[in-house]
């Protein structure tokens, strides 16, 4: 059975990419979109539905197909297909330039940090946005209807590769635990890879059983952790931050938190869950 996870197709219209592949009564290339309405949006597996992933404010999202309500389609920066509520997004008229590069910010209606203007949007760690103008401490951003201000410390070029996953997933340290989250209002296992792994410029999939087959190179289970690699348990995942340490987005603490590292493995153990898969990240 095909992932639909990956398939960009509902049954009644699909993807270009897709004829000859998957029945459906229409075919497109899809229209861009961006979340602008809201720091995040959740991606569903239907109208209504549960909660797959969230996008962040920025990140751009193909539809497919809209009505009033929903919009279908993909999140371009890893092909995850659903339904996102078709208020939060806004047709891609330039593409993202910058990304936030701290933990939080907030896009505020005026240059002014002691701005009292109703208008404040908090923007999470990863979240992306297209800078038209910039001085010494402030960055111009297109929003939703006007533009917005954010300090120009807190975003980095969106080519800039971070050197370190651990660091960046350190920024998250006491986010509230999500199930599906993606953001610093609340985050799971997988987005906590994700995020690191995206500021890095390393490719990465939404889902801890996706990250499991695709992540990295996988390690013998004798091998010494170091940091930066990757733990797998069965619908799970965490950062080595040191050959003694884990960083990872749990349900046990219902944070992201350190643990020490053979308590976190002899504990999901005793809960029936031996490590899966030891890997060591690459760039490719």
């Amino acid at each position: 059975m095909t992932d639909r996870r990956a398939l960009w197709s509902n049954g009644t219209v699909a993807h270009t990419s897709l004829k000859g592949q998957a029945a459906a009564d229409r075919f497109t290339d899809g229209q861009v979109h961006r979340v602008t309405w809201a720091p995040f949006a959740a991606l569903c597996s239907a109208p209504f539905g549960d909660r797959d992933r969230e996008l962040l404010w920025g990140q751009a999202f193909n539809v497919l197909e809209k009505d009033m309500a929903w919009a279908f389609g993909y999140a371009i920066h890893d092909g995850y297909t659903g339904y996102i509520e078709a208020r939060m997004l806004t047709p891609m008229v330039e593409p993202a330039t910058h990304r936030v590069s701290v933990r939080q910010t907030m896009a505020l209606a005026a240059p002014d940090f002691k701005n009292t203007k109703v208008e404040q949007v908090p923007l999470s760690l990863g979240s992306e946005v297209h800078v038209t103008v910039t001085d010494a401490k402030w960055a111009t951003i297109l929003g939703a209807l006007h533009d917005l201000h954010i300090p120009i410390s807190h975003l980095t070029p969106l080519d800039t590769k971070e050197p370190d996953p651990v660091a960046v997933a350190d920024r998250l340290l006491g986010t509230p635990y999500v199930w599906g989250g993606n953001s610093t209002f609340g985050i799971d296992c997988s987005g906590l890879v994700q995020i690191a792994c995206r500021a890095c410029g390393i490719p990465c999939p939404g889902d801890s059983d996706q990250q499991m087959a695709q992540l990295g190179e996988t390690l013998d289970p004798r091998a010494s952790p170091e940091r930066g690699d990757l733990l797998f348990w069965k619908g799970h995942v965490g950062w080595v931050a040191n050959p003694d340490t884990l960083l990872h987005a749990n349900a046990y603490s219902m944070s992201v938190a350190y643990e020490p590292l053979q308590s976190a493995i002899d504990r999901i153990a005793a809960q029936g869950d031996p490590v899966l898969r030891h890997a060591r990240l690459t760039s490719s």
